[in-house]
This record gives C-alpha cells, sequence and structure tokens, in this order.
C-alpha cells in the first residue's frame, strides 16, 4: 500500500512542478507586458462583479423584510452596473483599480505606522517602520503618476505574485519529489 501513495504523491509532484513552470511563465509575461496583464485582471474582477450583483438579486428574496429586499436589489444592481462598466470600459477600469490600489497602499502605510508607534520597544518592532516607508513610497509613486501608472501597475504586481508564487511552489514540489526518491 505505501508503494500506490508514493506513486499518487510522485505524480502529484509531477503535476504540481507542470504547474509551477507555467505560472512562473505567466508571471514573467505579465510583467513583460503589464498592460494587457492589467486589462484581463480587470476584466475578471468585472465579471466577478456582475456575478456578485446576480447573487445579491437571486438572494434578495431571501431577505425578509422590505427594507432589506430592496436593499439588496439595490445592490445588485450597482454591482451589476459596475461590472458591465468596467468589461465595457476596461482601460478605465484598470484605471481606477490602480487607483484603488494605490489607495489600499496608503492607507496599508499610514496603518503600520500607527503600529509601530504604539507596540513597546520590542525586538523586530523596527520592520514594521520598514514596512510602512516602502509602502508609503509605493503609494506615492503609483498615486503621482496616475492615471499613467495604470499602464504598468496592475499586471507588473500580478505578474511578480505569479512569478514569485511559481517559484514557491516548484520549490516546494521539488522538494517532495526529493524526499521520495
Amino acid at each position: 500500500m505505501p508503494n500506490v501513495l508514493t506513486a499518487d504523491v510522485r505524480k502529484a509532484a509531477t503535476w504540481s512542478i507542470v504547474l509551477s513552470i507555467l505560472m512562473v511563465a505567466a508571471g514573467v509575461l505579465a510583467i513583460g507586458i503589464p498592460m494587457i496583464a492589467g486589462i484581463a485582471v480587470t476584466a475578471i474582477v468585472g465579471w466577478l462583479l456582475i456575478f456578485s450583483g446576480l447573487i445579491h438579486l437571486a438572494f434578495a428574496w431571501r431577505a425578509g423584510r422590505p427594507a432589506a429586499v430592496l436593499w439588496q436589489i439595490l445592490l445588485g444592481l450597482v454591482y451589476g452596473a459596475i461590472g458591465l462598466y468596467i468589461i465595457a470600459r476596461p482601460v478605465a477600469g484598470l484605471e481606477s483599480l490602480t487607483f484603488a490600489i494605490a489607495l489600499y497602499l496608503f492607507i496599508e502605510a499610514v496603518l503600520e505606522f500607527v503600529l509601530w508607534s504604539r507596540l513597546p520597544d520590542v525586538p523586530g518592532r523596527g520592520w514594521l517602520m520598514v514596512d510602512g516607508v516602502v509602502t508609503l513610497v509605493l503609494a506615492i509613486m503609483i498615486l503621482s503618476t496616475w492615471p499613467s501608472s495604470a499602464a504598468w501597475v496592475v499586471g507588473t504586481l500580478i505578474g511578480i505574485s505569479m512569478l514569485f508564487s511559481g517559484i514557491t511552489r516548484l520549490m516546494l514540489s521539488i522538494t517532495v519529489r526529493r524526499l521520495l526518491a
């Protein structure tokens, strides 16, 4: 029985290696052509918003009270309208998504500074300040060049994430195969 399990794990690790290589390639491609990758991500976000809007509409009738039903219907319509707008105007959607990312990074940096200032003097506390400074610099870089930064921000960030996730998965999968050898 252990040989069957080992064979199954080896097969899964092999497929994981293949998928990891594809993920690394997709990450490099996204970094190389960030505008296309950004528009692809924006389209996915648009479709997710449309789907969320349909879910709100479908479940509105289960809300019970008339005010809750109305609220769910309005939410569904707003989600759907925003999703349709993003799909119909992907560049404008990409600009909005880029602005939202910059705003998120700015708020994250402020929160890192607040946490740093409120923590007692403990080892590693300085890393919160470093994280806050780096995050603030990224937010300022994106905001100061917005909306032209929309051409590279989303695609590049997604590409970097895919690249490092693929490399991590690849290393873990190779380790599993070595342990089975």
